[in-house]
């Protein structure tokens, strides 16, 4: 039994598309077999299952824009479950009608929006003088094109783009022996600094980082990139809660940002 769950757990968190499994509530196994789903919305219900089934903290729990089944933002990412918490759902909950929905994408925009607010005195901020646009990004010092992206800031700053930046440790923050990971204390030394705009610089270039202890947000904006679908750096979340993962060059972002 104690195998059977983190094993169950990296399936459904890590696995590519949509995917739906069964749970019991005394035990955890894969189904085929069908059951009702004619159950009524039950939030204690949902938020026990995934709690004693897969070990799951559900935050937000309601019901999707799909009749019977729940949206659930847990800390691993938002999923969908039966109202009964038999079945869930990883993946994109997309409507079609007039129009194409992506239901999925509008619920974690707004999830973007109010967790980056909540780390608004937390950010390193590079400040463009003519103000024109602000983009969060998700960022690491190991990551190459973050480096690259780093290396333009005066490009982004002149077309009116500032950048403010969340730590995302790519290495997370615990290694295999338990401790917390170089990414993990590399980036906390530079939030520690008393300046970080300069420290973060100087390891974007290479510099070692001298290393410094403070209560810092890095595991908490981990945890949040994790939320929200950060799977690689940099990721640029806009003022809309839309995510562009990956690198992109000041002129091809100006016009994204431009064209919202």
């Amino acid at each position: 039994m104690n195998m059977i769950k983190p094993v169950l757990v990296s399936l459904l968190l890590l696995s590519i598309g949509g995917s739906a499994i069964a749970l019991g509530v005394n035990d955890t196994k894969i189904s085929t077999k069908s059951t009702s789903t004619s159950s009524a919305f039950d939030k204690q219900a949902i938020k026990n299952k995934l709690s004693q089934s897969l070990g799951l903290s559900a935050g937000s729990i309601e019901p999707s824009a799909m009749p019977g089944l729940a949206e659930v933002l847990t800390d691993q990412g938002l999923l969908y479950v039966s109202f009964d918490g038999n079945y869930i759902l990883q993946g994109k909950l997309y409507g079609v009608g007039n129009e194409v929905i992506n239901h999925t994408e509008e619920s974690l925009a707004q999830v973007r929006v109010n967790g980056v607010k909540t780390f608004s005195n937390d950010v390193i901020v590079y400040p463009a003088k003519n103000e024109k646009h602000v983009v969060t990004v998700f960022t690491d010092i190991t990551c190459g094109y973050c480096r690259k992206l780093h290396e333009q800031m005066d490009d982004y700053n002149n077309l009116g783009i500032t950048v403010k930046y969340l730590a995302y440790p790519r290495s997370g923050i615990k290694d295999r022996t338990g401790d917390y990971s170089q990414g993990f204390k590399d980036l906390r030394s530079i939030w520690c600094h008393e300046k970080p705009e300069e420290a973060l610089t100087k390891a974007k270039s290479g510099s070692n980082v001298a290393n410094r202890i403070c209560e810092s947000p890095i595991e908490a904006q981990f945890n949040f990139g994790r939320q929200i679908g950060v799977n690689g750096t940099p990721a640029i979340i806009f003022d809309n809660g839309m995510m562009l993962p990956g690198y992109q060059p000041p002129e091809k972002l100006a016009q994204i940002l431009n064209s919202l």
